[in-house]
This record gives structure tokens, sequence and C-alpha cells, in this order.
């Protein structure tokens, strides 16, 4: 007789901790199932938002044609108007660096 009885407690003990993993696993289950849902709707957004962001470069962008033959001086020009852009962009990221490493030094340093 006692042995039944402890077997019935182990056989009981054993459901009873099934049953809680299963519930536990069946809710986490639901949850992977709500965020999988919503990855998705966020992955259509950001879809969505790269087709207009890459419509909007390609509006943006010059359109690129050949140069042979045309008139060198029009050409410089536009060599001399790239140069200067690209000074003043190396300017202000170089700006903005001085700013970025005096700041960390200001931070770290005191």
């Amino acid at each position: 007789m006692l042995w039944f009885s402890v077997w019935t407690v182990l056989v009981l003990a054993t459901l009873a901790g099934a049953f809680l993993l299963v519930r536990r696993l069946w809710s986490a289950a639901v949850a992977l199932g709500h965020e999988l849902a919503r990855a998705g709707e966020v992955a259509d957004q950001l879809a969505a938002r790269a087709a207009l962001l890459e419509d909007a470069a390609r509006a943006e962008q010059e359109a690129v044609r050949p140069a042979l033959g045309g008139d060198a001086q029009a050409l410089r020009d536009r060599v001399e108007q790239l140069r200067a852009v690209r000074r003043e962009h190396r300017l202000r990221r170089r700006e903005q660096h001085r700013r970025t490493v005096a700041d960390a030094a200001g931070r770290w340093l005191g």
C-alpha cells in the first residue's frame, strides 16, 4: 500500500509539472506569434519608407551625361564647383570632429 501511494504522488506531481510546462510553453508561443506579427508590420513599414527614400534620392540625383565633345570651360567650371563642395564638406567634417574630440575630452578629462 505504501508503494501505491508513493507512485500515485509521483505520477500526479509529474502530471502537474507537465501541465505547468505546457502552459508556459503555450503562452511563450502565443507571445512569439504576436511579436512576429508586429515584426512583419514593422518590416512592411520599413520597406515602404525605404522605397519612398529611394524614390526621393533618385529624383534629387543629377543625371550623368557623357562629357566627351562638351565645352571644355564648362567642364572645368563643373570640376571646380565639385571640388569646392568637397572642400566645404571636408571643412565641416573637420570642425565636427574637433567639436566631438573637445566634447569627449571635456567629459573624460574634466
